[in-house]
This record gives C-alpha cells, structure tokens and sequence, in this order.
C-alpha cells in the first residue's frame, strides 16, 4: 500500500538561504585566515633548540604557541623546510577569497594543486644558499627539497653549478605559475592587477610631477601680483600729484604727502595686476615730489576712465585643470606672420579692422617673447588717449623688438667667443622707471620693476592677460597661442654654473693681516718668511664673463660639434681664471675618442688658441676647455695664504695653482713621494720648481726640512745659494751630482738602520721616539765592537750613549734631468731608481724636472718609479703619452698651464702661480739674514773609498773591481795572454767564450795592472811579463 507524501515548503526563502550561504562562506574564510596567523606565528618563531621530533631538551619553548607550536613546526621544517609558508599562502588566500566572495568557487577544483605548489617551493628553497641563521645540516627546502634537487641534479648532462642555476630558474618559474592556479587567480586578475600597478606608478609620479609644479607657479603668481600691484599704486599716486600740480601750482606747500602713500602703501586687491601692467607709464621723468610741468602735462592731467569690475578670479587649480583640457582639444597652430612692432597709437585715420589686426598682431609678439625690459612708449600730444589693453599690448611689442635689435647688435659687434659682457641698453633708450624712486622714498614696497620679473614672471602675467580682458575675437586667438606654446616649447634651462669661490684666509693670513706690537728684543730664532714679501692678490686684475655670453658660446659649441656630427648638450658651463670648461652630455652610443680627436677643428671652429677635450673622472660627461679672452694672473701669496694651505697637516705642502674652477690645489710631496716635471722651454716649468721650494721654505725650518738643489744649467736655482735649508751648496756639476745622489743614497741606508734598530716603520715613527726621549730627559744607546778578546779571539762590544736627534726630510730637487742623463745615465738612472723604489720611508724626497721629455730621458724604469708627473705644454702628442700616458698636454697654453696625474692615474687640469725673480730674491734675502747654512762635506765631495764601493754595489755598479766569479776569469785571461803572448779582445772573447765587453773590461784591467802596454797605432799591444819558461 502506498503512501503519498505532502509536499512541504522550505523552511527559509531563497533571499535569507542565500544569505546564511554567504554567512557560512564567511566565516569558513575567517576560520582560514585565523589557522593561517596560527601557522605564520608557529613558523615565524621557529628554533631548532625548541622541544620536539628533532631535540629533546628540558629548557622552555620558544615558540609563541608553546610546546604545541614547536611540536608542529620541527617536522614541516624537518621535511619541507622554507616551503610550509607556502601553506600559509594557500589559507590566506583562500581564506581572503570566501571572506571577500571573490572566485571561492573555484576552491574545489584549484586546492588541491596547493601541495604541488609546496613542493615546488621546497625544491626552489633548496636551490638558494642558507643564510647564517640556518643550523640545519639540510637546506632551506627540507630533506624533500634536498632530495628531489640531488636527484633531478644527478641526470642533468651538465655541470652540476650550472644545473642548479637553470634549475633554480625554471622551478621558480614553475612555482610561480602553479601557485597563482593553485590560489584562485584567474587570467583577468592577473591583468588588473598588472594594470592597477602600472597605472598606480604612472599616477603617482604624475601627481608628484604636479603638486611640484603648482607650487613653483603659485609662489611666481605670488610675486608678480604684490610687485605689479604697488606699481600700479605708484603711478596712480604719481598721477593725482600731476592733476593737483596743473590745478594748482602752489598746492605742494600744503598738501600733506601721507595721504596719497597711504592709499598705495595697502596691499592693492588680487585682480589689480590686471590693469597694472597695461597702465601707460604716465609722469614719467618726474623724480623729484614737485614735478615741473612738461610738454606732456595735458596727457598727464587726463583722468584715467573708470575700469569696470573684473571678474572674480579662479583659484589655481581650477585654472590649471582649465588648461588641461584645452590642451587635450586639437590646437589650431598660428600661422606666423611677420609685423612691424606697435609702438604708439594707431594712426587716427586708420579704420577698425585696422586697429583690431595691429593689437591682434602685436599681442601674438609680445606672446613669444620674453620681457627682459621695458622701453618707453612716446606718445605724440595729438593722438588719442590709450586703452590700457592697447598700452600693453604696444608695451610688450616695444620690449620684444628692442630685445632682437640687442641681440643682433651683440651678435655683430662681440667676437663669437668670448665676450665680456652682456651688452646693456643704454639711459637714452631705457629711462628708470619712475616707480622705483618712489619705493625708495616709502621703503613700503618692494623693489621691482618690469624688466625685474624673470622669464618664468612674465610667463605666468601672459596666463593672467588672457580671456579675462580681450574681447571674444582676441580671446580665441590668444589661447589657442598660448596652449601651443606651453605645449611646445621647453622652458629655459640655465647652464651657466659658477664654481669659483673666495678662498678662506688661514690663520696665519688672519695673524700676518693684523700684527700685534711687540717692543721686546727682536728673538734670534728662525721665523718663517712674512707672506708679505709675496705680490699681493687684490692688486690682481680680475676677469669675469658674463653669463649671457658663456651661454652663447655653449649654444655656439653645440652648434659646432653638431657640425662635424656629435650629438650631445652642452648641461654645464664652468669658468675659472684662465679657461672655461664646457661639459657635454653626449648622445647614447658616442665614443668619449671621436670627441677627443676633434680637440683641434673645435679650437679652430671656435677661434682659439687651442682646446683640450678630455673625459671627467667620476661622471658620464666629456669636458671641452676653452681659454678665455683675457688670462687672470695666479699669484702664490694667494695659495699660501689659503686655508687648504696654511691650515693644512701635510708634512711636505707644495702649492701647485688653482684647478679649473679656481680652487686651490695643495699637494703632499711626503704622500706623492716623488714628484717628474716635463715641459718644453718657456712652458713655466722653472717658475713652477721656485713655487715649490718657496711652498716648503714658507712652511718648515732647516730643521725640518733640508734641500739639495741640482741645477746643471746654472740659472734658475743658483739664487737660492745660501740659505740655511741647503745641505751643500748648488750643484751645477754633472759630475758632482752623481757624487751628491750617492751621498743621498748612502744617507737612505743609513736612516734604515737606525730606524730597524729603534723598531719603528718610517721617520715619523722615528721622530716621535726622539721627542719622548727628548721630553723625559733621556738618552739613546748603541752597541759598537771595540776590538777582540786576546785569549778567545771574540769581539767586544761596549754600550754607547749619545744625544738623540730628529731626522730632517730631505728634499732632492733636479732642474735638469736630460744633461745629467746625457753625462753619466747608467749611474743617474740606477741612484733614481734605488731612491724611488725605497726612500719613501726615510724621508727623502725627489722633484726632477726635464725639457726633453723623450724615452731616452724618461726611461720606463723612471715612470714605474714616479707615479706623480706634472706635465707642462709639450710639442706633441707622443711627448705628452710619454709624460701622461695620454695625449692633452700638447692643447695646454703654457705659463704655468699644467696637467698634475696624482697617485691612480686622476688628471687634473691646474694653472700654476706666477713669483717673480725680486719676489725669491727678497725671500733669499730674508732667510740668510738667519746665518749661514750647516753644510754636509760629504755631499759634494764624495764618502770614503769603503763606503763608495758599498754604495757601488748597492747600485749594482760594481764594475771596477772584481768579485768572486771574476777573480778565476780574469786569472785564466792572464794566463792565456802569458802563454800565448797575444792580447786582444777579439781574441780573449774567443778563447773564453765570453762577451765582447766583458773581454775589454778584462783587456783594460791588465793594461792597469801593467801586464800589457796601450795599443799601438795599429791596435796591437805588447806583453810586459816575461815569458815564463
């Protein structure tokens, strides 16, 4: 029997099902989002010495969840390691999907590829090198990720470190696809969240573009509006003065002057400057408060018409978004016409349509141009009153005529180079402004006037004097002109960048500058020169280009170089004293050569002297060094005087000039160590040599400092003979300075010794030891062998006590190296190169200066040892490769126009003081009057004879005598020539099998000893011995 069932209706209606649906959706997806901060918390506070499968400890958890969490934590990093956050992803997103109702429809068939994708990310995590808080045997991924990676690395047919790259790559890539399915995202997702990051940058940076924008407008409109304000307060005061005067001529004795002010003297409203800059200079040329009466006094005495109320004004970024969208509409290019400028009114018999193109005309002029002055307008007594639109827009046409006709007059008058100055308009053309005389008188307003606006000014006036006071056929005109040219025309950039600046006075300076009166006994010790013996640097003329004038020359060099087809811009122009230094940003792919080759058509094309093309240490520029017009003196009072001089802890300051930018540049012999100076004749190579001894004169005294002066030419440093830093009197003598540079060889090794024995590196060290023995009262010892003993034949040794005593530097200075080379080179070259190689430490200093800088002069063996190199104006590119390893010293100008390579290969352009001969001599004579000088005898004359061979065979100039090889080579010659009584060298070569010097220097050692007689006239010699039977 059957039962029919009755139908029944739900218990909820579909609404509220749907929404217990979603409900529970809800909070599923806060359930995974709370088991996901669970994990993330258990993961995030993992340590491997927390209770669990992997330790058994009895210290407390450190995991925020306790024993639970660390329990949970050890076997997910155990197996998979870095991937379980790969869990923690999954419940996030899913989690955030059910919450938001954002494609959790998709969670059945997507989740389960979350294990795939944990894998992958074990795998991927094993790929990547632990970090230092990893103390796991395993890597990042878990024994799983170790294991799948060694297995998948053990069938790569390639090496197992380029494996694991390309592994790492495509499993990341991998992780990443599959990871994205395995979370929900779907293909339109992906593509709006690519977007919104996209536009979200784009839109960031355009807002930042903006506000940045704006405000540089704001604070322009600012300025503009309070400055033409008060001068329209001005001229409407000036105006009323001129009506009372016509009226009455004796209203000035009574008429109280405050009034007036005080009706300018308020801040006018907002829209005022609407009107001020189209109102006629009216009065103008009347300066003085009781005006005399003109022959423009009728048009003075005109009562200005009442000007209707302007309409409120938009505030700023209403304006802007204004300009915005007639920007984005399609501009209707002007077509440009070229019309006279308006320069009074319009002719009385001249129709409308007349009047309207002519105003129509000049304001698109006055809209191009910029409004750097203000000429005056002359108004003829018979014409008709100005409106204040026409009296602006004649206004604005005047001043841009007036600002072509200068520049074309500069451009005809001034060489293309180099210009003084910008040429000015002279009183007869602009008369000042009236205005301005009264500010003065009130000091109410400030001080600024048309042509005191700057370009930016008179940009954001135009925007102002736009719609708002044109009529309709104007207006549509001038907008349209005014969106094009926003549009297309970049604002001005400045280039022009003045990096010279006054030198600080060093505290010296400030001492000498104010001398204190002392009326004790003159003190007999050592005092350094007074600066004041130097020229002084204000009697200098100096030169200044104005920036006008650089800026055209930039323009003219771009021009230039784009002629022989190098892209670039000139960014920045840098003048100093004797050059100015053009940097060009090259276009992308141009070689910094191709530029360096054209150094000579670029001075030609740009009428010269020369110019120097060289690349900018540190920066993505080339710099272009021109010489300016007219060359500004160095003086060396200047430099020493300077802080980087005065104040400076260089042990060795040598005031080398001023760099480019006319700064001082101060170098420390004691960090170069040695110092090369090339040049050819006349290039300051000399005066550049007296700038460095008088640096070291000016800064220590003879017990700091003491020189050995080398002079083969016998001019240049002959005048410093006799002063207390000499340690012998000039050498001139090839000859004798070989004897001095053994000397000075022989005083290396000798402060070597001294300081091995005192434990210390260098003579700092070594005079530091002094003055704290000095300090305490104490004496130096030494150990010296007095003899032997009679009965054990041991030598004895007594201790010695002696003063202890500072170590001087010493200072070698060669004016020319080429005729010493040229006397004894072998000798010459191997006392440089013992010295540059090791006289560093012990304080001894060289400065050789050449005027042939040729290979034979400068041999490698000398560059290797004498990283520092100056190098003055050579002849050609190889003399200045061979100096500077590059070519540019051939474009230097001379006098004392120098390229100093410091330590590392840094060039840097300087341009070297200039010291006249009165100048040193006055020096020299200032320091004899302090006694004569304590000379070494042994500098000159040369050491003992067993010394003499030690410093010959440290040099490795051991030729005179015999060492132990050439003992039994010389006896085996003897007997050969004894037993064969025959001597020649050809013939000791042969039967030796020696070289053809060896053999002479054997030949000519028996012929001293007195074995075989000179050669005769034929070359044969005779045996002295007799023949032995």
């Amino acid at each position: 029997m059957a039962y029919q069932a009755k139908g029944r209706d739900p218990i909820f209606d579909s609404t509220t099902q749907a929404l217990i649906e979603q409900r529970g959706k809800e909070l599923l997806g806060l359930g995974l989002l709370t088991l996901a901060a669970a994990l993330g918390m258990i993961l995030g506070s993992y340590s491997p010495e927390d209770p669990g499968w992997l330790a058994a400890t009895d210290g407390p958890a450190q995991n925020l969840l306790g024993p639970i969490g660390a329990n949970i934590a050890s076997p997910l990093a155990l197996i998979i390691g870095m991937g379980a956050w790969g869990i923690v992803a999954a419940l996030v997103a899913w989690g955030a999907r059910f919450v938001l109702h954002q494609g959790e429809e998709r969670a059945l068939g997507r989740a389960i590829f979350v294990p795939i994708a944990v894998a992958l990310a074990s795998v991927y995590a094993s790929t990547l090198v632990p970090g230092p808080g990893w103390s796991h045997t395993f890597g990042l991924g878990g024994l799983f990720g170790d294991t799948m990676l060694g297995a998948v690395l053990g069938v790569l047919p390639v090496d197992p470190a380029l494996g694991l790259k390309a592994l790492s790559f495509v499993v990341g890539f991998t992780m990443l696809a599959i990871g994205a399915f395995a979370l929900g995202f779907s293909l339109g997702e992906l593509r709006r969240f690519g977007v919104f990051l996209v536009a979200g940058v784009v839109m960031t940076y355009a807002g930042l573009h903006k506000i940045t924008r704006l405000g540089l407008r704001g604070a322009a409109i600012g300025v503009a509006v309070g400055a033409t304000g008060a001068m329209r307060g001005a001229a409407a005061m000036k105006q009323r003065r001129a009506m009372k005067w016509a009226q009455d001529p004796d209203w000035g004795e009574d008429y109280d002057f405050a009034e007036d002010e005080s009706d300018f003297s308020a801040p006018p409203p907002l829209h005022a400057n609407r009107v001020a800059r189209a109102e006629p200079p009216v009065a103008r040329g009347h300066s003085e408060p009781r005006p005399h009466v003109s022959t423009h006094a009728p048009r003075s005495t005109t009562a200005p018409q009442p000007q209707p109320a302007p309409p409120q004004r938009q505030g700023l970024l209403a304006r802007v978004q204004g300009l915005a969208k007639r920007a984005q509409e399609p501009q209707i290019e002007p077509e440009l016409v070229e019309q006279p400028p308006y320069l009074g009114a319009v002719p009385e018999g001249a129709g409308a349509s007349d009047r309207i193109s002519a105003k129509i005309a000049n304001a698109l002029m006055a809209r191009r141009g910029q409004a750097p002055e203000t000429p005056a307008i002359q108004v003829p007594e018979g014409d008709e009153p100005m409106s204040p639109m026409s009296a602006a827009i004649a206004s604005a046409a005047a001043r841009a005529k007036a600002r072509k006709e200068a520049a074309a007059a500069n451009l005809r008058a001034e060489p293309p180079l180099m210009r003084g100055a910008a040429s000015q308009p002279s009183q007869s053309q602009v008369p000042p402004l009236e205005e301005h005389n009264t500010f003065e008188k009130n000091g109410s307003a400030p001080q600024m006037s048309d042509h005191g606006l700057h370009e930016e000014d008179s940009d954001l006036w135009e925007d102002d004097f736009d719609a708002d006071m044109m009529p309709d056929h104007e207006t549509n005109l001038a907008a349209a002109t005014f969106a094009a040219r926003a549009v297309s025309t970049p604002p001005a950039r400045k280039v022009v960048q003045h990096t010279a600046h006054r030198t600080a006075p060093s505290n010296r300076a400030r001492a000498e500058a104010q001398p204190s009166l002392n009326f004790d006994e003159a003190a007999e010790t050592y005092e350094l020169p007074p600066l004041g013996l130097l020229t002084d640097p204000s009697s200098v003329e100096r030169h200044h280009l104005s920036d006008e004038a650089l800026e055209e020359n930039a323009r003219m060099l771009e021009a230039v170089l784009d002629d022989y087809g190098v892209k670039g811009e000139i960014v920045s122009v840098r003048p100093g004293p004797v050059v100015t230094m053009y940097e060009l940003e090259p276009a992308p792919g141009l070689k910094a050569s191709r530029v360096i080759g054209l150094a000579d058509d670029i001075a030609r094309s740009m009428s010269a002297l020369s110019a120097r093309v060289s690349t900018v240490p540190g920066r993505s520029v080339i710099g272009i060094e021109l010489p300016n017009e007219y060359r500004e003196k160095v003086v060396l009072r200047e430099i020493l005087s300077a802080r980087d001089f005065g104040d400076t802890n260089s042990r060795l300051p040598l005031a080398l000039g001023k760099d480019i930018g006319g700064r001082p540049i101060v170098a420390n012999l004691a960090k170069m160590p040695h110092l090369l100076i090339a040049g050819t004749t006349g290039s300051g190579k000399s005066v550049a040599i007296n700038t460095m001894i008088l640096s070291l004169l000016y800064r220590l005294t003879p017990e700091e400092c003491r020189l050995i002066m080398i002079d083969p030419k016998m001019l240049e440093l002959s005048v410093y003979d006799g002063i207390p830093h000499l340690l012998s009197p000039v050498v001139t003598d090839p000859k004798k300075a070989v004897v001095a540079l053994k000397w000075v060889v022989g005083e290396m090794e000798e402060r070597y010794r001294k300081m091995s024995k005192m434990g210390v590196r260098n003579i700092e060290g070594y005079n530091g030891r002094v003055k704290d023995a000095l300090d305490k009262g104490e004496m130096f010892s030494r150990t010296v062998q007095t003899g032997f003993d009679e009965e054990t034949g041991e030598p004895i040794f007594e201790t010695e006590e002696f003063q202890p005593v500072k170590l001087p530097y010493i200072v070698v200075v060669v004016d020319e190296m080429a005729d010493l080379m040229m006397v004894a080179g072998k000798e010459i070259e191997a006392a440089i190169q013992r010295l540059a190689q090791m006289a560093r430490a012990s304080g001894i200093h060289l400065i050789m200066a050449t005027q042939r800088p040729s290979v034979d002069v400068i041999t490698g063996t000398i560059k290797a040892n004498f990283p520092t190199r100056i190098s003055f104006q050579v002849t050609s590119k190889i003399d200045s490769r061979t100096i500077l390893g590059e070519q540019g010293a051939e474009q230097l100008l001379g006098m004392g126009d120098m390229l100093y390579m410091a330590g590392g290969a840094r060039i840097t352009r300087v341009h070297g003081p200039f010291v006249s001969d009165e100048e040193v001599e006055e020096i020299v004579n200032h320091l004899k009057s302090y006694g004569m000088p304590e000379y070494v005898s042994g500098v000159v004359e040369g050491p003992d004879e067993d010394k003499a061979a030690d410093i010959d065979a440290v040099l490795g100039l051991n030729t005179g005598g015999n060492t132990t090889g050439d003992d039994a080579l010389y006896d085996q010659a003897v007997g050969i020539v004894i037993k064969d009584r025959k001597c020649s060298t050809s013939y000791i070569q042969r039967k030796l099998g020696i070289g053809y010097n060896k053999a002479a220097r054997l030949v000519e050692q028996m012929e001293d000893e007195g074995l075989v007689s000179a050669s005769n006239h034929v070359g044969k010699r005779e045996i002295l011995v007799p023949e032995q039977h």
